[in-house]
């Protein structure tokens, strides 16, 4: 009983080593070696799938959150319900008022200033 025992798990042992290696030799080859690969890239796909999912997930839930707008960027209101910020140009020429700058440094008062009047009270 002993002895069949023993040969019962030498012949396993043996199937055992020769269907690992036979696997082994097999991910080596170039075929073997295609298919991880792309298995490989598979898996990277699918994460970066997962992960852009739960960005957006996660956006949507902030979005709801803080209760701002779906898409683009949220603007303040004034209570006339007037845009108070702007985020781009509006004239094409980079100004945002509608008037554009009157001299090469930016200004919109030809003295170097981007305010609309001094402190002193002067008019344009």
């Amino acid at each position: 009983m002993r002895r069949g025992l023993w040969f019962v798990a030498g012949a396993g042992a043996g199937v055992y080593t020769m269907v690992r290696v036979r696997r082994l030799k097999e991910a080596f080859t170039a075929d073997g070696l295609s298919d991880r690969w792309h298995a490989l890239t598979l898996g990277a796909r699918m994460l970066r799938d997962e992960v852009a999912q739960g960005q957006a997930e996660a956006e949507t839930e902030l979005r709801e959150r803080f209760g701002l707008v779906p898409h683009g960027v949220p603007e303040l209101t004034s209570a006339g319900s007037r845009p108070m910020v702007s985020t781009g140009s509006t004239d094409g020429r980079g100004s945002t008022d509608g008037r554009g700058a009157t001299d090469r440094r930016g200004s919109t008062d030809g003295r170097g200033s981007t305010a609309e009047r001094t402190q002193k009270g002067d008019d344009d």
